[in-house]
This record gives structure tokens, C-alpha cells and sequence, in this order.
């Protein structure tokens, strides 16, 4: 199918701003269908989930559309659906439920590929624990995290291995299958980060192997918050803390509190927003939803890799500027350097031109230290389905610019 970038762009009314924004991967612009969708969700009668009343039902209702798109989204069972205010908290809540099982001397692997939010939270849990904490390290020169990477710091008590699916800072997909094969056989779980990885391929979470798989909508077009997905039986072995008088039922159970029914709402509409930019059956309806995303996530993909190539071709012709991000498989997100010179007055002088590429290590901070930048990282060049070429001229323009 065509991919009609323009028609993408109509959706968004942030961009009538002006701004060119490649700061996807710290979040996107939302569609006026998202919106829309919240504001409805609002407009209508809401109160405690249930069946007797409207405001019981509509909440019903808005709950288990949110967990049939992200499964539809994840290739996940919606019963394995867990809502969170990010996934930042769904990893620290997660990693100290799974903790209060372990004993000293187990063990728990991170990469120090990932966000932060997919180390710390496991780092601290397992100095409670008395665990031990074991470093799979990646390649600065080629920025991959070859599996075996991981698999030399297995053991027979490694608990759990905490991985990215795909790099915020550079951009490395590691390959997760293969990487979930070695943990499973070592007789661990396999808990990934896919908040940087759900905005830009297509997500199955049985087909990856990952035992928990967290991602944030708002990356996607979506509100601000979390989602986790597990299997339902899996999820129904933790315990986590919880009031005494809320229900025990999965995925509740990881659900503190009354649910944001509106951001939830948006949620489901921006899933179906991604699903409206593929071809398939079923169209506006939740009937073929997987099918058409799938669809959608090619074009996607085929779109912002154009981008991100003729941005690379481009770069690599301006004198002082060292690309980072260079692994094979990679979202279009490009870590960029400059010889002398400070990446966050790129930043700054980007943004004088209404060109936004931010600086900084992006929370990656293991990351940018082990590439040798420090905490101070890089510009972030990050594509977004509705970058088109004229931002990608006036980023070119500006780093000229910035750099004479």
C-alpha cells in the first residue's frame, strides 16, 4: 500500500505549530481521533465498573476494549493486560513482587543497552534480596548486544535477565528471540522493555518469548502512562501488595486503585489510529484489528527508514559529525556527536529554527557512559510516522547551519 504522509500529518493538529519534531522517542504529537476519544469518554456517564447502570457499563466497557486493543496491539492475551501510570512504576512494582521470591545469592542480569527504568528497578530490588547483579555488555564500535552477550552471564541461579527490544539512545534491536531461548533454557524470566521498540514494529509478545513486556502509549500516539503484558497464568503465581478488600482476579490485582477510564479510551483509539494507517478487513472495527496493524507497522516502517537512511547519507557528508547509532537492526533513531562541540547547543540552536532534536543521555545513562559520552549522550534524531521530508531538509539545514 501507499503511504500517504501528508494525510498522516491532517490528523495531528500539534503540528500546525510549525515545529518539525524528531523527538518521537521521548514521545509523539496526538491525533484529533485520540482526542476525541478522551474527551468522550469524559462527556458520557462514568462511575465504578459494573452492569446495572450506564456510568457502570460505559467503564466496562472502556476497560475491556483498552485490554482487546492492546492485545491486538502486542499479540497478547488480553486477560494479560495490566494498566500502570508508566512502565517506569510497572518495572518497580513488578521487580519487587518477583523479588520477595528470590533468595541471596540468585541472580538477575541487565544490559547496559537499556533505560534506566529497566535496570535500576532490578539493580535495587536485588540488593534487598541479597542477589547478585550480573552486566551483559554491548559493543560501543557497533552498538549490538550480540545474544551470546547475555547468555555468558547466565547461571543455573539466574532468576530473571532484564533486556531492551530496542535501544532509546541508538536505536539496536537485539535479537529477543534468540536471547529469550538462552534465558528460558537457563530456567529464568525474560522481563523486556518495549516502550522504544512498540513505536515503530510490529510487537508479538509470544513470538519474542518475553515473559513481561511493558511499552508506554504515549510513544505511540496515545496518553501518557504504562502497559504490561504477561501471560494470564503467569501473572496469576505473584502477589503483590494490594488493599485487603480489592478483587484478586488477574490482571486487576496489579491495578491499584479506580482506573483512568479516559486515558484508557484514548488509549484504544490510538491503537485504532495505528491500525487506520494499514489495509486489512474489518476496517473501524475490531474485527481484523491485527491484521492492519501489521499492515500499518510496514508502511511505517518503509517510510521512516527512508527518512532515517537519507538523513545518515547526509550527515556523514558534514565535516565533525560522528553517528552513533550503527548497529543492523535499529529503529530510525540516530545518536549524532559533533568534534568541539556541545550537542546541546546543536539543540538549542536547532530549536531558534523550529526544528526539535533534543540532547542529552535520555535516561540511558549506562548506555551513554559505556559509549564513552558520559552522561552527557548526544542529539537525538528521532523519526515519527508523521515526519515528512520538508522536516527532514530543515533538520539537514540547521545542523549546516549550527556547524559552519
Amino acid at each position: 500500500m501507499s503511504y500517504d504522509v501528508g494525510a498522516v500529518r491532517a490528523q495531528f493538529p500539534a503540528l500546525r505549530s510549525g515545529t518539525a519534531h524528531f523527538d518521537g522517542p521521548g514521545g509523539t504529537q496526538t491525533p484529533a481521533s485520540v482526542i476525541a476519544a478522551i474527551g468522550e469518554a469524559m462527556s458520557r456517564p462514568l462511575s465504578i465498573r459494573g452492569a446495572a447502570l450506564p456510568g457502570e457499563t460505559n467503564a466496562e466497557e472502556i476497560v475491556l476494549g483498552f485490554r482487546r486493543a492492546m492485545a491486538d496491539l502486542l499479540g497478547a492475551d488480553p486477560g494479560g493486560i495490566v494498566y500502570g501510570r508508566s512502565a517506569t512504576q510497572l518495572t518497580y512494582d513488578f521487580s519487587r513482587t518477583l523479588a520477595g521470591s528470590w533468595s541471596p545469592g540468585d541472580e538477575v542480569v541487565v544490559s547496559r543497552l537499556d533505560h534506566d527504568a529497566n535496570i535500576r528497578p532490578w539493580v535495587r530490588a536485588a540488593e534487598r534480596a541479597g542477589a547478585v547483579v550480573r552486566w551483559a555488555d554491548f559493543d560501543p564500535a557497533t552498538g549490538e548486544l550480540p545474544p551470546e552477550a547475555v547468555g555468558a552471564q547466565l547461571t543455573e541461579r539466574t532468576r530473571l535477565v532484564a533486556v531492551t527490544g530496542a535501544s532509546n539512545l541508538i536505536g539496536t534491536r537485539p535479537d529477543i528471540p534468540a536471547i529469550a531461548g538462552l534465558v528460558h533454557r537457563a530456567g529464568a524470566l525474560l522481563y523486556v522493555d518495549g516502550v522504544h521498540l512498540t513505536a515503530h514494529h510490529t510487537v508479538d509478545v509470544e513470538r519474542l518469548g518475553a515473559d513481561f513486556f511493558v511499552c508506554s502509549p504515549y510513544k505511540f500516539f496515545g496518553p501518557h502512562h504504562g502497559v504490561l503484558a504477561a501471560r494470564p497464568e503467569l501473572l496469576d503465581t505473584l502477589r503483590p501488595d494490594k488493599l485487603a478488600p480489592s478483587t484478586d482476579a488477574v490482571p486487576e490485582r496489579f491495578e491499584l486503585g479506580t482506573l483512568p477510564y479516559e486515558v484508557m479510551a484514548g488509549t484504544r483509539a490510538a491503537v485504532d489510529f495505528l491500525a487506520s494507517l494499514g489495509a486489512g478487513s474489518g476496517a473501524n472495527t475490531d474485527a481484523g484489528r491485527r491484521e492492519r496493524l501489521r499492515s500499518a507497522y510496514a508502511a511505517i516502517d518503509t517510510h521512516e527508514t527512508a527518512l532515517r537512511l537519507y538523513i545518515e547519507k547526509a550527515v556523514r557528508g558534514l565535516d565533525g559529525v560522528t553517528v552513533r547509532s550503527r548497529a543492523a537492526e535499529r529503529t530510525p533513531t540516530l545518536l549524532l556527536t559533533f568534534e568541539g562541540r556541545d550537542a546541546a547547543d546543536a539543540y538549542r540552536a536547532l530549536a531558534r529554527t523550529g526544528v526539535h532534536a533534543p540532547a542529552g543521555s535520555f535516561y540511558a545513562l549506562e548506555a551513554s557512559r559505556h559509549l564513552g559520552l558520559g552522561d552527557s549522550g548526544g542529539l537525538r534524531v528521532g523519526l515519527s510516522a508523521y515526519n515528512d521530508t520538508d522536516d527532514v531538509e530543515r533538520l539537514l539545514t540547521g545542523l549546516s547551519d549550527f556547524l559552519r
